[in-house]
């Protein structure tokens, strides 16, 4: 059998940009071409991006999507002798859905293979069903220049051990004796992703004797973030190929008797089994989200209020990371609680980032409003409800400035203040977009250690860092005065909101400390609170903004909880 080369190109799609996602393919085609590729592997839905979500039911964007599929197909007239395997959904006419998640792979302006998805998810953050009909069983085949080449999408190459669909289109494709398998995936990334990937696959790989090529795309999108990290498996060395991930990477492979190797056919080199370290993954996962949203959205610029906390504090050095300094604005707004340190400790931050900080103080304002209220109802604001004014009174400032300079508010949330509601809706929680939302408390300080230790010097002042976290809402607060202590608390959260999901060595942790709380009387009462603060505070989450997901189960469409509902 006569070596092939194929490229695969892990991109940057953005979704419904059809026109732009199409020039990406352009280029990275003639890139393959250039390097004597004869066959192109783009990523699942990669002329729409994935996911599109219901911009699939709207009439003008079918009718848009019917003009790019062919200008995809003219477009390989560019690169003649190349096959593109192209992600892209193709219209039906049997009874169904009137789309399919599909796949074409086109030569010369030709279709030379089409294959529909079989396997649709439905769980956690996916929602195909709701907009496609799964593919026939099929094995979908095509032979170039002597190698005989399978193809799949994605879900259709999770399922081998047959727990989750009757179907499994690996082992439907695999009877065909293909030589090599391809598929193209929309596989967003969280803590974990990258090991289960390649677990299951190379497992699939030595199952069914069958090499595999796996390509997925790169970038943000709204609340998702996929790292690429594309990669080639063979049934005896494993993973034996990765891509950079949070990178956009078009590279040349060459196979041959069911080997990889270079484009000129040196052998690669080996494949960590480790990924990245937590922090380090968090770190790149936020930065890509972050950039990407605010371009996608149409922002240059961002704001966020700056508190002296950590929270504020870690937000702001990722936003510099992601946008710039220059691009980045900082405002305290102290109020009569504020604590002088906190003022001082917002300036230095600032300093340390080369960010510009504005003073905004609240005292005023806030008195002007307890004026009112009493003037109005007859008895002076207190309590929760004026510690809540302070928060909301910050959050109009920080609309104002939004608004008026066009910049993207960010809310400094993390999950574990969100869990449990201790957040102020209408104040704390406004914004565009919470870059550190899924994070929980305590590894928002390991994170800020993280960029300071990246750093070689200290970003994040240490007065924050060791400071103990206060809402300065009232006088001398604390967080533990509403909260158990973070450790404990987090602990909680993970086992109730995750469960499962968390990855091996962190559930095993977490169950361990988790039983060993709740064997005793007040532990167990301290679960039975965290469990009602999270079911009191799902009308906080649903009216917050989207946050960037980066573990296993992120507080938005991967969990669909209900509002108004009887818990217990």
């Amino acid at each position: 059998m006569p070596a092939l080369l194929l490229s695969l190109a892990q991109l940057d799609f953005t979704i419904g940009d059809m026109s732009g996602n199409i020039a990406l393919m352009s280029a990275a085609a003639r890139r393959a071409a250039a390097d004597g590729a004869r066959l192109v592997v783009f990523s699942e839905l990669a002329l729409t991006a994935y996911a599109p979500g219901d911009l699939l039911d709207e009439p003008d964007f079918l009718a848009r999507l019917d003009v790019a599929l062919e200008k995809l197909i003219d477009a390989t007239r560019a690169t003649p002798d190349l096959y593109w395997a192209i992600g892209a959904p193709l219209k039906r006419t049997a009874p169904g859905k009137a789309l399919a998640n599909g796949l074409l792979v086109v030569k010369n302006g030709k279709i030379a293979l089409a294959y529909a998805k079989q396997l649709l998810p439905t769980y956690d953050i996916f929602d195909e069903r709701r907009h496609f009909e799964p593919g026939p069983d099929v094995a979908a085949t095509l032979e170039i220049d002597g190698t005989k080449i399978g193809f799949l999408i994605c879900e259709d190459a999770w399922n081998d051990a047959g727990k989750d669909y009757p179907l499994n289109p690996i082992a439907r494709l695999a009877a065909e004796k293909p030589d090599l398998l391809v598929t193209l995936n929309g596989s967003p990334s969280n803590i974990g992703k990258r090991e289960q990937r390649h677990a299951l696959l190379a497992a699939a790989s030595r199952n069914h004797d069958l090499p595999m090529l796996y390509v997925n795309q790169v970038g943000g999108h709204d609340q998702l973030i996929f790292d690429g990290a594309s990669f080639a498996a063979t049934p005896r060395g494993g993973i034996v190929y990765e891509a950079e991930r949070f990178e956009e990477v078009v590279a040349t492979l060459q196979f041959q008797q069911g080997e990889f190797s270079s484009a000129t056919g040196k052998a690669l080199p080996p494949v960590p089994a480790a990924g990245l370290p937590v922090m380090a993954f968090y770190r790149r996962q936020i930065l890509l989200g972050l950039r990407d949203y605010a371009h996608r959205c149409g922002f240059k610029k961002a704001v966020l209020g700056v508190s002296g906390g950590i929270d504020s504090a870690l937000v702001l050095a990722l936003a510099a990371e992601a946008l710039g300094a220059k691009n980045v604005i900082g405002v305290t707004m102290p109020s009569r609680f504020s604590s002088i340190g906190s003022i001082g400790d917002s300036a230095t931050l600032a300093r340390n980032l080369g960010i510009k900080l504005f003073e905004h103080p609240i005292r005023d304002l806030v008195s002007t409003y307890e004026a009112g209220f009493n003037a109005a109802f007859g008895e002076p604001i207190r309590g929760v409800a004026l510690e809540n004014l302070q928060a909301r009174v910050r959050g109009v400032i920080l609309m104002e400035y939004s608004n008026q300079y066009g910049a993207l508010l960010l809310a400094t949330g993390n999950k574990s203040e969100i869990s449990v509601g201790y957040c102020t809706l209408y104040g704390d929680t406004n914004g565009g977009l919470g870059p550190i939302g899924d994070l929980y408390k305590t590894e928002v300080f390991a994170l800020s250690r993280h960029i300071n230790e990246a750093a070689g010097h200290e970003l994040i002042p240490a007065a924050i860092l060791d400071k103990p976290p206060s809402a300065e809402l009232a006088p001398n607060q604390k967080d533990s005065d509403s909260l158990p202590p973070y450790p404990v608390l987090d602990t909680i959260l993970k086992m109730l909101i995750e469960g499962e999901r968390l990855s091996t060595d962190e559930r095993e942790r977490v169950k361990a400390d988790y039983a060993q709380l709740a064997a005793t009387p007040d532990g167990a009462a301290l679960i039975a609170q965290v469990r009602r603060m999270i079911w009191k505070n799902e009308y906080k989450r649903r009216q917050a903004p989207p946050i960037l997901r980066l573990r296993p189960r992120a507080f938005g469409s991967g969990r669909q909880m209900p509002i108004a509902a009887k818990y217990e």
